[in-house]
């Protein structure tokens, strides 16, 4: 059995859930998302508290209790709050900025890469070497902010490129260094 699906979900202040048979919609102050479980999966609200349990014995149907339960917690977080991922330019001459709502990057290529944001994201350029992606899906901020890093990915050798707040980049050394 799943020990994640067994943990009830806390409905927050701001959110409401609504349950019309397999469809789940959360909204709140930031947006709203929808879901539809699967069949072998239940839900019910007792107070301001959302249960999901399994309605069949099968090793997919405790994997989709963990997980619908993780989607429907993250989703009623980032209602609430929303999530944001950082990320780092690193490289001579490699700088960020935003020209309206796109986001236009200096990358050592001789010309700059542009990026348009999808609905329900924001994009901040606190300072040209720091790129950070809101949004209330956490899935959705999650793959914008791979496919921005995915533009220019940080190198082995001298590290250059974009990468996450905090990602350790494991460098390799050059030939010449090696020994004869």
């Amino acid at each position: 059995m799943s020990r994640i699906g067994l943990k009830p979900i806390t409905i927050e202040d701001g959110v409401t859930v609504l349950i019309n048979g397999a469809d789940i919609t959360v909204t709140g102050a930031k947006g709203e998302l929808k879901f539809t479980l699967p069949k072998d999966i239940s839900v019910e609200v007792k107070e301001n508290l959302i249960y999901l349990s399994s309605v069949e014995d099968t090793k997919q149907s405790h994997s989709n209790h963990g997980t619908f339960r993780m989607l429907i917690a993250n989703a009623v977080e980032g209602v609430k709050n929303g999530f944001e991922k950082k990320l780092e330019l690193v490289g001579v001459g490699y700088r960020a900025r935003m020209e309206g709502l796109t986001l236009v990057m200096s990358l050592g290529w001789n010309h700059p890469t542009k990026v348009e944001p999808v609905t329900g994201i924001d994009i901040e350029v606190p300072d040209e070497t720091k790129i950070t992606v809101k949004g209330f899906d956490k899935q959705q901020v999650g793959e914008f902010a791979a496919k921005i890093r995915a533009i220019r990915k940080p190198e082995p050798y001298k590290g250059k490129g974009i990468r996450y707040e905090g990602e350790y980049v494991k460098r390799k050394s050059s030939k010449s260094s090696l020994g004869k």
